[in-house]
Order: C-alpha cells, then structure tokens, then sequence
C-alpha cells in the first residue's frame, strides 16, 4: 500500500522560511518521480514543484521559482520541500505526491497524502 506522510507545516512570517517532509512506503521510491502540490482554501490543487526518480531533474511552478527547493533522499525513501521568501499566497495545505508535474485536473487524480498546512501571516 503507497502511504505518503507530510509533516513540517506551520505558521511563517512572509519573508520567512519552513521545510517540509515527506516519508514514502509501499512502492519503489527511487523510481518514482515525486512532487509537491497545494490547495489553497476555496481553490483548485497547484503544482508546485517535481523531481524525477533516479535522474532528480527538477521543475518549478513560475509561483515559486527562486524561492522554493524541491530534493529527495532515496536511502531514506524522503522528499522534501525547503520554502523560502514565504508569502502570503504560499498559505494552503500541502500534499506530496507521485508524479512530476501537471495541471490540476492532473495532480487530482495523484496518490498524495494527508497534507501539512502551511499558513503565511503576519
């Protein structure tokens, strides 16, 4: 059984910083391309950031290039999310995710977990 556990969120200041974690099981990790999306209240799901499996070719959503970096441990069956720079908008609940990139109607149909909120206020 795929199982996918966020864990990192919380609250931040805008300029701030949090880093977010995700343990994989149940499948082969260093195979899978890995991502991060995130649902803002009252929105759609939102790609944020992708990894390939063994390769670790990385991509961005435009919102967050510069500010957020996406890396994987495969000994450790982890991935994880280090956001800079935080804004306000970068507030919603974050899922990791198997895939690499997509539109929403995309990453909804993703195996993701159960989410870490992130909430960026002053």
């Amino acid at each position: 059984e795929v199982q996918l556990v966020e864990s990192g969120g919380g609250l931040a200041q805008p300029g701030g910083s949090l880093r977010l974690s995700c343990a994989a099981s149940g499948f082969t990790f260093s195979w899978a391309a890995m991502s991060w999306v995130r649902q803002a209240p009252g929105k759609e799901l939102e790609w944020v950031a992708g990894i390939s499996g063994t390769t670790r070719v990385l991509h961005y959503a435009d919102s967050v290039k510069g500010r957020f970096t996406i890396s994987r441990d495969n000994a450790n069956n982890t991935v994880h999310l280090q956001m800079a720079n935080l804004k306000f908008e970068d507030t919603g609940m974050y899922y990791c995710a198997k895939g690499l990139m997509g539109s929403s109607e995309i990453v909804a149909r993703w195996t993701r977990g159960q989410g870490t909120q992130v909430t960026v206020s002053d």
